[in-house]
């Protein structure tokens, strides 16, 4: 795994604060001298910025097998025809 690859996983970490302080530092030596890495984290800031932002909720476990059921029973029916 290269430095590039390492610098995008404790950049995904630290978006949800389980970076540790030394993978922190890490990864801002490594935007600073990385013009790439620096702008993935910067739209990584964002994204996550917009996503909490929208309050965004997921499904309840009842409601994903709901779903689930109603998309097969249409997937089965268009099968059948």
């Amino acid at each position: 795994m290269n430095s590039c690859e390492k610098a995008a996983i404790i950049c995904n970490k630290a978006q949800y604060n389980e970076a540790t302080l030394i993978e922190k530092i890490k990864l801002k030596f490594h935007i600073f001298i990385c013009e790439k890495c620096y702008h993935f984290s910067k739209k990584n800031a964002k994204l996550t910025h917009l996503c909490n932002k929208a309050k965004l909720e997921s499904l309840s476990e009842k409601d994903k097998e709901n779903l689930k059921e109603v998309l097969n029973k249409t997937s089965n029916a268009l099968h059948t025809k």
